[in-house]
This record gives C-alpha cells, sequence and structure tokens, in this order.
C-alpha cells in the first residue's frame, strides 16, 4: 500500500514538487534581504522599513552606518530546483530585538544559510549559535563587501569556530549566480547529514 503523498506519477499528486523550507539568516546589515532577491524566481516579500530616530542606541550600526531600511518580520522568495524540488527562502531579520521571531521561522525548516561579513564577522555569531543548538544544518556564506578583507574559508572556519563537515563558501548575494551555488551547498549538505553513506 502507498505510503500518505505517494505519488507515482499518474496520480492526482502528479507534478507536485516537494516544498523545502530554508532560512536565509546572520546580524544585521549582512546581505540576507539582498539574497533573497537575488535568487527568488518571483517578486519576493520583504518587510522593510525606513530606519528611524527611535532606533538610536537599539541597533548596532557598525560598519553599516549608510545603511537606511532594516528587516522587521522577514523577507520571502521561492525558487525552483527542479521539477521535483522547490525552495522556499525566509530570511530572518538581523537585529537582536527581532530575534524572538527565529523560533517560528525555524519551524520545520530543512536548513539555514548564515550570512557572514568578514568586516564584522562577530554578527554571524548568534546565528551560528541558534542552528547549532537546534540541529539544524547549515552552511556560511562569506558576503565578499567592497573593501572587506580576502580570508581565506579556513580562516573564516576557525574564527567562527565551526566543524569541519560544515561548508564555508565564498559568495556575492547581490549574484543570481552564486546565491544558487550557496543554496546548492547547502542542498549537499543535507544530504549527506541525512544519509551518512553518500559522504563516507
Amino acid at each position: 500500500m502507498a505510503s500518505a503523498g505517494y505519488d507515482n506519477g499518474t496520480g492526482p499528486g502528479a507534478n507536485i514538487p516537494v516544498a523545502v523550507k530554508i532560512l536565509v539568516a546572520g546580524g544585521f546589515g549582512v546581505g540576507k534581504t539582498t539574497l533573497v532577491r537575488a535568487v527568488s524566481e518571483i517578486a519576493p516579500l520583504h518587510t522593510e522599513e525606513v530606519m528611524t530616530e527611535a532606533s538610536m542606541g537599539v541597533d548596532d550600526l557598525g560598519g553599516v552606518e549608510d545603511k537606511a531600511t532594516t528587516t522587521v518580520a522577514l523577507d520571502f522568495g521561492r525558487i525552483t530546483v527542479n521539477k521535483e524540488v522547490v525552495l522556499y527562502l525566509f530570511g530572518t531579520p538581523g537585529q537582536g530585538r527581532f530575534w524572538f521571531m527565529w523560533d517560528e521561522l525555524a519551524e520545520g525548516a530543512l536548513g539555514a544559510v548564515v550570512l557572514a561579513d568578514t568586516r564584522r564577522l562577530d554578527t554571524c555569531f548568534p546565528a551560528v549559535d541558534f542552528f547549532e543548538h537546534r540541529g539544524i544544518p547549515f552552511t556560511v556564506a562569506v558576503n565578499r563587501f567592497d573593501g572587506s578583507c580576502a580570508y581565506t574559508t579556513e580562516e573564516v572556519r576557525a574564527a567562527v569556530d565551526i566543524s569541519t563537515d560544515v561548508p564555508v563558501i565564498m559568495a556575492d548575494a547581490r549574484e543570481r549566480e552564486s546565491g544558487k551555488d550557496v543554496l546548492l551547498a547547502l542542498i549537499g549538505h543535507v544530504l549527506r547529514r541525512r544519509s551518512p553513506v553518500l559522504s563516507g
């Protein structure tokens, strides 16, 4: 007997792809909204608001003093991997005052991308800790900002203090192909975690 949701390609559920939830996390101003916007095949949903004086002394603008907007809830986008898999991307808010939303956003997530900025590497630590403690597979994507130091992936790995199996890749959140490479690296990592035989 077929299990619930089974589709042999001829039933009423034929051609319905599997929906996979992916989080895009990281510190304030590291490029989460930019990445979701770059890779999404639909007009992405953004909850960006103009920053006001109310955020003064609350949000850490160190290194991103020119940033004028901030995500206050989430970013949402979609990208089709193939006819069988569609990724739904949920970008988390970066400021500490919105971290309470992360638990809700992480519900049902297959994995996560942690964006890092080498000029402010400490801003990715809370996201790394969050996913490590919840056992959610993640990859670290170093968003190469203009003027940032060209550290190697191993130098970043050592600085963030993550295990050798976690992928660390260089990326440009503005470029669609680069964003797709980040997502594919995450999917590969998730598959290896779920099927240890494949990675042996």
